[in-house]
């Protein structure tokens, strides 16, 4: 008797054949024939509290690992759900394959309202991911999944969204050759741009260099090109440890610091910036303008449409970012010197106006405790401070969703898909009262998988942020005084360990114990209590 292989199957022996060994979804009767080759897989399956929190939870995990984070989605409320995190994964570049149902073939764009029908579901997710594919047949399964995989491999990363309609995920598949296909290289660059980027910066009196989120593996590169021309290196919060944070080259900080700003800007005569989109949220957090630089212009990036984005080159340099710095250096004069350490220490200077005493005191202590470790953030008061002045030994230590798409929620879920992938590294979920009642319910999600994330609430009865907009802007407080739930009671509730701190003292200790714990936890810190004694 011939054993049938239907096409749900076939995918789940693709996904593992790529490499991907954690799923996260919610199964659904549309999704059913995906769970069908889970059984025999030995793949983790994580199920969520909602599909947005599969998003993040892969999110997380793609940025600490490298590795794409897979979801499996149910039609309709299932992709509406998780379009969030998939906007946030797009624009922060990170991996992600979103795999869901889609209806029957002959009912699509039928209008006739079958069960989580959507008139274009495609049309939806196409806005929120590299691209957006409709497999109408088995036999089309294995190289659509290679094209997925490439994107990962050799392109600017970001989600990709497959759909298989109901009938086509239970049809037979037995056939199909499901050995992973050889995947492309990332580009090298062209000779031409190499040397005209050499040109401009072996003349170059004050150069600097932008690291960007797509230089997260160029350190090494970097650091070379940094130590050859001897310039000051700045980097965005998806860079940081990609420059290793006690080197003398290295400024730290936000590229959104008046002072570096000007820097940029206005002092240096060459800015090479690398794997960076220039945009708002890294360059303008203070609303200052759009950056503008006076100098001349590199920009090396694996995204040739993001080279005409945001700021005029004048060398664009369309390649992987350690081929392209590799390339730099290989061309450049030795010992090229230009008082660069004086320049960093300038800068180092200058950015101290906006570090809080009391931030700076919360980070000492999560560094103290735990040592190494991930920090997963929200939309939240400390946050909003690490992305100017946490800095980090390695990339994808510290990540937030305070840039880019700017989403709130995002801690909860997306520090368990870190803490999946970070092995035995502590990771923290670091959020605001307000913001985590968007994904609260995902602590039990923790707990039921054993996950040792220790969530931490930076508790100010509120939306803290919004209500120092409207103070500024002599707007009445509306809307921003929510009331948050109890969260010790509730994160006990559902079996998470919880502390309650009220002083810098109590915060310490509370991290002692739950480190030692081993297990989910939550401490409840309370702003006015870390507060007491600092000038606000």
């Amino acid at each position: 008797m011939t054993t049938t292989k239907t096409c749900g199957q076939a995918l789940v022996e693709l996904l593992k054949n790529y490499g991907v060994d954690t799923i996260f979804g919610i199964p659904g009767v549309h999704t059913i024939e995906l769970y069908r080759g889970l059984e025999n897989a030995n793949l983790k399956h994580v199920t969520p509290r909602h599909e947005q929190g599969a998003g993040f939870m892969a999110d997380g995990f793609a940025r600490v690992t490298g590795k794409p984070g897979v979801c499996f989605i149910i039609t309709g409320p299932g992709m509406t759900n998780i379009v969030t995190a998939m906007g946030q994964a797009l624009q922060d570049s990170v991996p992600m394959l979103v795999i869901s149902s889609v209806n029957r073939t002959h009912q699509l764009g039928m209008g006739e309202g079958r069960l989580h029908e959507l008139p274009h579901q495609q049309g939806l997710t196409s806005q929120v991911c590299r691209f957006s594919h409709t497999l109408l047949s088995p036999d089309n399964l294995p190289k659509v999944m290679a094209q997925a995989f490439s994107v990962f491999s050799s392109q600017r990363p970001g989600p990709v969204h497959i759909e298989i309609p109901l009938d086509v995920l239970a049809q037979d598949a037995s056939h199909l050759d499901v050995s992973a296909w050889p995947l492309p290289a990332p580009p090298g660059p062209n000779p031409a741009a190499i040397t005209d980027a050499v040109a401009l910066l072996s003349t170059a009196q004050r150069p600097l260099m932008i690291l960007g989120g797509g230089a997260r593996h160029a350190g090494a590169a970097a650091q070379s090109l940094a130590e050859r021309l001897n310039m000051p290196v700045v980097n965005t919060c998806n860079a940081k440890g990609v420059m290793a944070k006690n080197h003398p080259l290295w400024v730290g900080s936000t590229p959104s610091h008046p002072a570096i700003r000007n820097a940029i800007e206005q002092q240096a005569d060459v800015v090479i910036a690398v794997g960076t989109e220039l945009a708002e949220t890294d360059y303008d957090f203070f609303f200052l303008g759009d950056v503008a630089m006076q100098g001349k212009v590199i920009r090396v990036d694996i995204d040739p449409a993001q080279l005409l984005r945001n700021h005029r080159a004048d060398v664009a340099v369309y390649a992987d970012a350690t081929l392209a710095l590799e390339a730099i250096c290989e061309q450049l004069p030795e010992a090229l010197t230009q008082a660069g350490n004086n320049r960093v220490s300038a800068l180092r200077e200058a950015v101290t106006d906006l570090k809080k005493a009391q931030y700076t005191a919360f980070f000492e202590v999560i560094d103290e405790v735990l040592g190494e470790c991930v920090i997963v953030g929200d939309s939240t008061q400390p946050a909003y401070y690490a992305q100017a002045y946490y800095e980090t030994a390695a990339p994808g230590r510290y990540f937030h969703s305070t840039t880019g798409y700017g989403t709130l929620g995002y801690a909860f879920p997306a520090a368990i898909g870190a803490a999946i992938g970070a092995g035995e590294l502590p990771v923290i979920g670091l959020t605001g009262d307000g913001g985590g009642q968007f994904s609260l319910n995902e602590i039990i999600t923790a707990v039921e998988n054993q996950v040792p994330v220790i969530y931490v609430v930076w508790n100010n009865t509120g939306h803290g942020e919004i209500r120092r907009f409207m103070d500024d802007a002599s707007v009445a407080r509306e809307g921003v005084n929510i009331a948050p739930p109890q969260y010790t009671a509730l994160a006990e509730s559902m079996g998470c360990k919880a502390y309650q701190a009220d002083t810098l003292e109590q915060f310490s200790s509370a991290l002692k114990a739950a480190r030692l714990a081993g297990t989910t936890a939550l401490i409840n810190v309370s702003e006015s209590g870390l507060n007491a004694g600092y000038a606000f």
